[in-house]
């Protein structure tokens, strides 16, 4: 009897308890609804924007710039999207290593982080850092991988991130040198979290082979992700330098992007580093914000789906306004990778992305879908503006054509979304350490109450 006692214990009554959950949820609606009127009433500036859909200015930075409009007499005014790291146009900065055939990302994360562009010399001692932090802590694999293996690879990031908190020497104080080592550290050892995270759940949820490659000391950040990711090693150096490419564009994009702001509100708590970027790599993993990509390959999906002919417009036009509807897709509303919060015209990490995907899907399998991809870019903005009638001018971002560049490299769906948090924590580390020397005041804004104030009843009177 025991021992039937005891193999009972735990189990749960799936369908009671789902049931008992619906009711305590239709208790939750009944007193918790606010009127979205008293928004306007009480100058809520809900999502923190402006009514104008502007951010609200919360802070300085010398991180980053974007740039999506300009004020004409109290009005956005569209114009084309400029993005600069420490003040370099992410054009130039591209480009630069391109000339040279160099790979960049380390570069932009020096930028970011120090200031200025670094010397011959300094990215080598940089990049002998990187190489030397690399490596996880001894069965840090082993007991914070592989004995908890995840379906999403973003959540696991977050918690080996908080796991490498026991692993750290010094893992609480805040000054500027103790973080940076942190900082750095996390560079390093993201992209082997991630890959290590993926051949874990290849074996345990796709019952796949997994591989644990060794990185090499000479390789890029980029290269050692390919070679550690692809059970043979094997990638071209035109394969690691787009890959290197995207790292580069998803580096940094300000501080009031969400995960960054994430980054930069824990900070001012006065938390540890590892706090603060997992908190980062959570926000970043929300499908209205880095998850976009993988969600624009769902999308995408539909679309291949329902439209028979993707050269005629009016028929993919026509399954864009079921999107809009909520009749087809996912049911949001949404059509991803369409829209930003500052750009206006155009987002240069899309068209810097798009150039290289026509380069990639010319004369392969790839270009119809490419054209299909291009397609809903041109016709989405008319189609909004049938439904909305606002005058917003919309362009494609970066997550429109991100998920494709990514599929032509042979990189699977469920690491489009890491990739994007392994090449960002440069940027929430350069931003954390930021709002520690400049800012030091938590964060705190405000939210008006308007429950009105009433009597506590006794339980027998209720």
């Amino acid at each position: 009897m025991l021992n039937q006692m005891l193999g009972n214990f735990g189990s749960v009554d799936t369908e009671t308890v789902n049931k008992d959950i619906q009711i305590l949820c239709e208790e939750y609606k009944k007193y918790n609804y606010i009127d979205p009127s008293y928004n306007e009433l009480y100058n809520v500036k809900r999502g923190l924007r402006n009514a104008d859909g502007t951010g609200v200015l919360a802070g300085l930075t010398q991180i980053c710039n974007v740039h999506g409009y300009v004020m004409d007499e109290g009005e956005k005014a569209p114009v084309d999207g400029r993005l600069t790291y420490r003040g370099i146009d992410i054009h130039d900065l591209i480009n630069g290593c391109a000339a040279e055939n160099r790979f960049g990302y380390e570069e932009a994360a020096w930028l970011l982080m120090f200031g200025s562009l670094p010397t011959k010399e300094q990215l080598l001692l940089f990049n002998e850092i990187i190489t030397e932090y690399r490596e996880l802590p001894e069965n840090f694999v082993d007991d914070m991988i592989i004995k908890a293996p995840s379906k999403d690879i973003m959540n696991k990031l977050a918690r080996a991130v908080l796991a490498l908190y026991s692993y750290d020497e010094d893992p609480d104080t805040c000054t500027i040198e103790n973080v940076m080592r942190q900082s750095i550290m996390l560079v390093a050892r993201m992209p082997s979290i991630m890959v290590s995270a993926y051949q874990v759940k290849r074996r345990a949820y796709d019952h796949k082979s997994m591989y644990f490659h060794q990185p090499k000391k000479e390789l890029s950040i980029a290269e050692n992700i390919l070679r550690t990711m692809r059970s043979d090693k094997q990638f071209t150096p035109e394969e690691a330098h787009l890959l290197d490419l995207c790292m580069i564009l998803h580096a940094e994009h300000g501080g009031g992007n969400n995960s960054t702001f994430a980054a930069r509100v824990l900070t001012s708590s006065g938390t540890d580093t590892f706090a603060c970027i997992s908190a980062a790599i959570g926000s970043l993993k929300g499908p209205r914000h880095g998850g976009a990509n993988r969600k624009v390959r769902e999308m995408l999906g539909f679309v291949k789906e329902g439209v028979q002919n993707w050269e005629d417009d009016g028929e993919v036009a026509d399954f864009l306004r079921k999107l809009l509807n909520k009749e087809a897709g996912d049911r949001s509303g949404l059509i991803y990778g369409m829209g930003h919060a500052v750009y206006t015209k155009s987002d240069p990490r899309a068209c810097i992305l798009k150039e290289n995907a026509i380069r990639l899907a010319q004369g392969t399998e790839w270009e119809a879908e490419f054209r299909l991809l291009e397609a809903i870019e041109r016709l989405t903005p008319q189609v909004l503006a049938e439904k909305k009638n606002d005058g917003k001018v919309v362009c494609a971002n970066v997550d429109l054509y991100s998920g494709m560049v990514y599929q032509m490299l042979g990189i699977p769906e469920e690491l489009h979304t890491p990739i994007f948090a392994v090449a960002r924590t440069a940027g929430w580390c350069a931003h954390r350490m930021e709002e520690m020397v400049t800012t030091a005041r938590i964060m705190r804004p405000a939210y008006k109450s308007i429950s009105p104030s009433r009597p506590y009843i006794p339980l027998a009177d209720r």
